[in-house]
């Protein structure tokens, strides 16, 4: 591998270059998680290796301090050219965010337009059928009713064939009613900064925007002196594409338009990005755009049709997001462009991602929608807007626990049971002194995790040949046979935050069987994937199954593990005598992409953190006769059957308006489960912020839906099996909105909210 370079921000005059894990400069702070790096640059290595990409450039800043690297080669046909730090890039549709975005709200700092104004007011030729309705507004989040881009017709030249012809494009859908992708948009928008300003985008994005930021690289019509920097693109005809855009629209224009056209480096948009979380100054001190207008442009917008979350000009979450991420945060926001650029920024953690590659070098064959991802996951990890947080399991590991000592243990686990580093549980506590475990206990599913069905037998664990004693079997608690010879039992299960999710009855079955032995239990905690803040959903009613409901909770909780051992104690057991192993470094904030805790399936269907942040809603609807998804390789983000009308059913939701969550449509096959075998037709979920997603009120939602526009086909009672409130059922059949329903459950939700207060091991933040 090539030596790394970290260079640093505006503050530093030279430099600054180290391997992994040397030590900084003397005086300065580490910034950097040096094996975070490491695992960054592996991983585009590798992408260049492959042949996925043909080189790369990455830059990070963090609070100020950069740091960045390239890889790979710039060129590879006609020759092959070494990737450098300084190489000049297509950026395709960052264009949209670094010149028309920026220069629309310019214009409005200025006071020269307004962002609620229709476009016809400046483009007087862009009136009927509708178009003098569209807004700016409408236009900078892409739900004008214009379609993607300009479709074929007679050959066209020049800039203002270019914008004569979007003027002219009919809408395809109703202003403010569908967000559709659209070049056309930014084509116009561009036409109108041009109109108002008497200058060229190329004119002002320079004036107002490059000079005063030292983007000395970035601009419109690269210069031929700039062209030996330049990364090529793709091959058309005898050709590759080179110093030109490779935008088929925006050359026909003459290289300069509001979608498509500017040409620029990893560092400067580095340098944009750092002005935009300074709150709009340059490293000079000079303005470039006011606080306020910072603010319009980057503020994170309400869900617009689908789900889509978008600022005025940056995209936010959406199919498009890829740059996101696992960890950035829900105010972050950024930009993708189909040559293969991309940046995003987390004004949270004061800080951003930049990855630029030439993809579509030298041919279209290639995507980078994984490895923006996965690059921007690392670099979120190495800048620390990933928050570290240690695990029950951690804190044993790493100290022990004195009062373990010398004892005989019996250990309630699962393939859960891991500490952050990947050893078990079970290894961490057989390092205790004098520590013996004498069996395992395991829930649902098994030692291993791996079975899904009822009746599961005792077994011997294959690692350490220790029995095995099912708690889902013969007996769902352990016997006074199975308790004599300890002294401790020891719970580590990872639960997610789901009232019939049904590990929180094996707990508390363990503290009955404990109490009952006089056996002290310890548990260890866990995160609640699902975040801490939020309480959902009516208390149960009506009970037949105390598996699923084995006590009176809200269906999404809100605790963790250890809080619940605690409530239960108190309302259910209070003989137990109860420890509590906290976790550190957790607030209630924060759902599982907000920690560096790795996912372990908890169950053979629960996946990924998004499962379980859907699972409270759609796992309502597994009685019924739907599918979600169990038997295909996305459970709990599918819902379908061969008789739902996937496009009635996505109206439907979209009129409701759920936050947190997109969806599409779509068919699948599941091999397993309900209509294994037969072709269901539904929607795919996606969570687009996790701190706005009410998962329960989705979930009644879809039923509603389901039952409004196919009636008794579907199975609507069969909901109650798992929810165990029949008045909801109830008004989902006398066609209340959902707005009323989950008014309903309201004084639920507060009194468990009181019920939990004085046992919480972490408090709310304080409000700012």
């Amino acid at each position: 591998m090539k030596s790394l370079r970290f260079f640093l921000c505006q503050s530093a005059a030279l430099a600054l270059l180290l391997a992994p894990g040397a030590a900084p400069a003397k005086g300065r702070a580490p910034t950097f998680d040096p094996g975070k790096l490491q695992e960054l640059n592996q991983l585009l290595e590798d992408s260049t290796k492959r042949g996925d990409v043909p080189g790369a450039v990455v830059w990070l800043d963090v609070k100020g301090q950069g740091w960045g690297n390239h890889y790979g080669s710039r060129a590879l046909d006609p020759s092959v050219q070494p990737m450098e730090d300084s190489t000049i890039f297509d950026a395709a549709s960052l264009t949209k965010v670094l010149v028309t975005a920026p220069s629309i709200h310019l214009l409005i700092q200025d006071g020269k337009l307004g962002i609620d104004q229709p476009a016809s007011a400046w483009l007087p030729e862009f009136t009927g059928g509708g178009r003098e309705q569209i807004t700016l507004r409408q236009m900078l989040t892409h739900v004008s009713g214009l379609r993607s881009g300009l479709g074929p017709g007679p050959a066209w030249e020049g800039y203002q064939a270019g914008v004569a012809r979007a003027l002219a494009e009919p809408l395809v859908a109703a202003p403010g009613q569908e967000f559709r992708y659209s070049d056309l948009n930014f084509i116009l928008l561009g036409e109108i900064v041009r109109r108002v300003s008497g200058e060229s985008l190329q004119q002002f994005s320079q004036r107002r925007l490059f000079r005063p930021l030292a983007m000395a690289d970035t601009g419109y019509l690269p210069s031929a002196r700039q062209r030996q920097r330049i990364a090529p693109t793709a091959r058309e005809g005898a050709a590759v594409i080179h110093g030109v855009v490779h935008d088929p629209t925006a050359r026909r224009m003459g290289g300069i338009a509001g979608h498509a056209g500017l040409f620029t480096t990893a560092r400067d948009i580095g340098r944009f990005a750092r002005m935009l979380l300074d709150g709009g100054k340059a490293p000079s001190g000079q303005v470039v755009l006011r606080p306020a207008t910072v603010r319009a442009l980057t503020a994170v917008l309400p869900p617009l049709p689908g789900g889509i979350r978008r600022t005025l000009g940056f995209d936010a979450a959406s199919a498009f997001s890829d740059p996101k991420g696992a960890h950035f945060g829900p105010k972050s926001f950024g930009h993708t462009g189909w040559t293969g650029c991309c940046f995003w920024i987390d004004p949270e953690a004061d800080a951003c991602f930049v990855l630029m590659t030439n993809r579509n070098h030298p041919s279209e064959n290639h995507s980078v929608k994984e490895l923006r991802y996965h690059s921007a996951t690392l670099a979120a990890e190495a800048m620390g807007a990933a928050k570290r947080v240690w695990s029950g399991a951690d804190r044993l590991a790493a100290s022990g626990w004195k009062s373990l000592e010398g004892k005989k243990v019996g250990l309630v686990t699962n393939q859960t049971g891991r500490t952050s580093a990947g050893a078990t549980t079970l290894s961490a506590l057989q390092a205790i002194p004098g520590v013996e475990v004498v069996r395992l206990f395991s829930p649902e599913h098994g030692i291993a995790g791996k079975l899904d069905r009822e009746g599961i037998a005792d077994s011997t664990d294959p690692a350490s040949g220790l029995p095995v004693i099912s708690l889902y079997g013969q007996n769902r608690k352990p016997t006074a046979a199975t308790l004599a010879d300890l002294q401790v039992l020891v719970f580590d299960i990872q639960d997610i935050g789901t009232r019939f999710y049904t590990y929180i009855a094996t707990l508390l079955n363990c503290m009955e069987a404990a109490a009952a032995a006089h056996l002290p239990l310890v548990v260890l905690d866990r995160v609640n994937p699902l975040g801490g803040l939020a309480v959902e959903g009516p208390l149960p009613l009506a009970v037949d199954n105390a598996f699923v409901a084995c006590h009176s909770l809200p269906v999404r909780h809100g605790l963790t593990i250890g809080e619940m051992a605690r409530l239960l104690a108190r309302e259910r057991t209070p003989a137990v005598s109860l420890a509590v192993l906290p976790l550190e470094g957790w607030q209630r904030a924060f759902a599982f992409r907000d920690t560096l805790a790795p996912w372990v399936d908890p169950s053979p269907n629960m996946r990924s953190p998004e499962a379980a942040l859907l699972y409270p809603g759609l796992g309502l609807l597994e009685f019924t006769n739907v599918s979600v998804g169990r038997g295909t390789v996305e459970p709990f983000n599918v819902l379908g059957a061969p008789w739902i009308d996937p496009a009635a059913l996505a109206r439907r939701l979209r009129q409701v308006g759920i936050p947190g969550v997109r969806f599409e449509e779509t068919m699948f096959t599941p091999n397993a489960s309900v209509f294994a075998g037969q072709r269901c037709r539904g929607l795919r979920f996606a969570v687009t912020d996790p701190r706005e997603l009410h998962p329960v009120r989705l979930g009644i939602a879809i039923a509603q839906a389901l039952y409004q526009e196919h009636g008794e086909q579907f199975q609507l009672a069969a909901v109650n099996q798992l929810l165990f409130h029949p008045p909801t059922l109830q008004a989902i059949r006398d066609r209340r909105p959902l707005a009323q329903i989950t008014a309903d459950w309201a004084p639920d939700e507060a009194a468990f909210r009181r019920r939990c207060q004085p046992l919480l091991l972490y408090p709310p933040l304080p409000s700012p």
